[in-house]
């Protein structure tokens, strides 16, 4: 019934309804409204060349978008990210049916391992709070984690606390690109990390305000790049501002997965308007001391803003001109190009 229901809203290429842009490709299309599922509108995606459009509202669910959803589109109905929004509450620590917990990964709110996946002008959001929640330590909430090559969100907010975007790959020796325009991202903690090639392209990284006593109350990323990977994250042309007061976060450290202790942790952050919430004299800090940060690949260039001042040279590594003419969205999307499309 969920299935009828879901294709009576089915507009195939020869149909002119909908937003025109949703159309012109020739795309087919399913149509998901308040009271239906995104997920149901997922499943029944069969072959490449549709789009789930999701008209404005609030779905509360969890999405799964799997690998054999090859070259799938989720996007909201308006161009206003704010008006379509999939959330839920799932954190590291929080108890499946069976007893078990969903650990980081699990939590997620949506989850694709689809590869050529396009996500845009929707909210992906986690909203399980801490303070709700005293008695899980396990307090990884995440919004969104992508696997998969060829991942493009565009427009999107992705909203959390602790582990808000997880940036993966499909195994250690896959280097999936993933690329995220003019999107909006917030939490606290590790807001960003994973191994994947990922590119932000005129981002906004946002810091909350944490309720704790102790500096740093976060960092922004967490890079866990694969030691054959040449690119890990890339900043390019964004934007970090915070909601707490100045100098009260770090702008990243490396992960070193207890199950990968071969990673290369990998980050650029260039031609970037760092705001005061970010500390300008040590930026980096370690999450373990046996992998130190200045042993990983952390470099900037050409940044800007009060979190972006060179006060200690040695805490900031910076490219050369010559080096940065290989960190650029060409170097690592290679021959992928989803930029100039939207």
């Amino acid at each position: 019934m969920r299935r009828r229901t879901l294709l009576t809203g089915l507009t195939a290429s020869f149909l002119a309804v909908g937003p025109a842009d949703a159309l012109a490709t020739g795309r087919r299309v399913l149509h998901v409204r308040p009271g239906d599922s995104v997920q149901a509108a997922v499943d029944a995606v069969a072959g490449p060349g549709w789009t789930v459009l999701v008209h404005p509202g609030t779905y509360r669910e969890v999405v799964n978008v799997l690998a054999d959803k090859a070259e799938l589109t989720i996007r909201g109905a308006s161009r206003d990210p704010r008006d379509t929004v999939i959330v839920y509450d799932n954190a590291n620590g929080t108890k499946k049916p069976d007893g078990t917990t969903y650990g980081t990964a699990g939590s997620a709110t949506f989850t694709s391992a689809a590869p050529g996946l396009t996500v845009r002008d929707l909210t992906l959001a986690n909203d399980w709070l801490r303070a709700d929640h005293p008695e899980i330590t396990g307090t990884q909430a995440v919004a969104a984690c992508t696997y998969g090559d060829r991942t493009h969100f565009e427009n999107v907010r992705l909203l959390a606390h602790q582990d808000t975007l997880f940036v993966e790959t499909t195994a250690l020796t896959s280097f999936d690109r993933q690329y995220f325009h003019r999107c909006h991202l917030e939490g606290d903690v590790d807001f960003v990390f994973g191994r994947a090639t990922a590119v932000f392209d005129d981002c906004h990284f946002h810091t909350l305000q944490r309720d704790v006593t102790f500096t740093p109350k976060g960092m922004v990323f967490a890079p866990s790049t694969a030691r054959a990977n040449p690119y890990g994250i890339l900043a390019v042309r964004s934007r970090i501002t915070s909601g707490a007061e100045n100098a009260a976060y770090k702008l990243a450290r490396p992960w070193v997965p207890s199950y990968e202790t071969t990673a290369w942790p990998s980050l650029v952050v260039r031609d970037t308007r760092i705001g005061p919430g970010i500390d300008p004299v040590a930026p980096y800090t370690d999450m373990r001391e046996q992998y130190p940060w200045q042993t990983m690949r952390f470099r900037e260039y050409r940044n800007s803003g009060p979190g972006a001042l060179i006060t200690v040279p040695e805490n900031r590594p910076q490219l050369t001109a010559e080096e940065a003419s290989a960190h650029t969205r060409a170097t690592y999307l290679g021959d992928w190009r989803p930029y100039g499309l939207s």
